[in-house]
């Protein structure tokens, strides 16, 4: 857990001094979100280590609340520091909105992520309250209701199909993620009083965050939130088009989709990003088994599609869609062909 702990957290403390008297803090800052996670990736030996997937982390929910409630500390500064007086230069304010755009993105998101899954009520609350923070509330429910039950199929619009670049597939998926979402939300809220409905609280929540910003830093302050709110949100988007791209759930012959099962998700066993994004890259087993803890996630190259590099570097070169066909398409049809085999056997 300590491993944890500090690559998440520093990153906030950086910030902090960033977003209210700028200089190096900044660089040092957005450093550490981009160059310094890259090179630890590629000092530190990938790892398979497993922890005991029975074995017990008491302090691994005091670390989710931790960074969902720092995540709203930095939210407010951010804003201020970009959008409203804050004394800062201009390239000063576009470091601090592009380090705490890749904060809400990398550590916010897989934070709230991790709450929505856990089984007291407070916590996911708390995870729906990150992401309506950053105007994608939704995505709490989409997750949830829609993403898990359909993943790798036609059904998900979060499982990007082989061949479909991420430009072409953020803004699909997004409304896609809405819509089935709220469907879903619907179906499930049926006799309910409307002011229950999770998107009230989405859309509403994300309406009462727009207008905090403004008070706490006028029309900047609108504009800072919008733009680190996008940020983040193409992050998420990328997060999900990375882990699940090209990989597709066989057919029965009675039309059903197989379970989802280790090979429906890409992986990847480095360590620093890994516990950046709070084990998220350990994604087939999350999806096996949503309700294990983030530090008990198994991994396991033999069984399950490993990313050629790094998580973040693998979204680098999403936005790069030749480079990423070339890379990846190959190592999805090896899987695809995997799959054949064993749904023959």
């Amino acid at each position: 857990m300590g491993l944890f702990a500090v690559v998440t957290l520093a990153p906030f403390l950086l910030i902090v001094p960033a977003a209210l008297s700028g200089g190096a803090w900044v660089w040092l800052a957005l450093g550490y979100m981009t160059v310094l996670v890259a090179a630890a990736d590629r000092l530190v030996a990938a790892s398979n280590r497993n922890r005991d997937p029975g074995e017990e982390f008491p302090a691994a929910d005091a670390l989710l609340v931790c960074l969902g409630l720092a995540h709203f500390a930095l939210l407010g500064l951010a804003i201020r520091a970009v959008g409203g007086e804050s004394g800062l230069s201009l390239p000063e304010r576009l470091g601090v909105g592009l380090a705490a755009g890749l904060v809400f993105g990398q550590i916010s998101h897989p934070a709230a992520h991790e709450l929505i899954h856990r089984p007291r009520r407070a916590l996911r609350r708390l995870g729906r309250l990150v992401y309506t923070s950053l105007l994608i509330g939704h995505h709490a429910s989409a997750h949830l209701l829609v993403h898990h039950v359909h993943v790798g199929t036609d059904a998900d619009p979060s499982s990007a199909p082989r061949g479909v670049g991420f430009y072409r597939f953020a803004w699909r998926a997004w409304r896609g993620a809405f819509r089935a979402g709220l469907a879903a939300e619907n179906r499930r809220q049926a006799g309910r009083a409307l002011w229950r409905h999770p998107y009230v609280l989405y859309i509403g929540g994300g309406a009462l965050t727009l207008a905090a910003a403004g008070a706490l830093a006028g029309a900047g302050g609108v504009a800072a939130l919008l733009a680190m709110a996008a940020h983040a949100q193409l992050q998420i988007q990328m997060s999900d088009y990375v882990q699940h791209y090209g990989l597709r759930r066989q057919r029965r012959p009675d039309g059903r989709a197989e379970p989802v099962g280790p090979r429906h998700s890409w992986n990847s066993p480095h360590v620093i990003s890994s516990a950046l994004s709070l084990n998220a890259p350990r994604h087939s087993d999350h999806h096996v088994t949503p309700s294990r803890p983030y530090p008990a996630l198994q991994i396991d190259a033999q069984t399950m599609p490993c990313l050629p590099r790094p998580l973040p570097v693998m979204a680098a070169l999403a936005l790069v869609p030749p480079v990423w066909f070339r890379l990846m398409d190959p190592r999805c049809e090896t899987w695809q062909d995997r799959a054949g085999a064993d749904e023959s056997r």
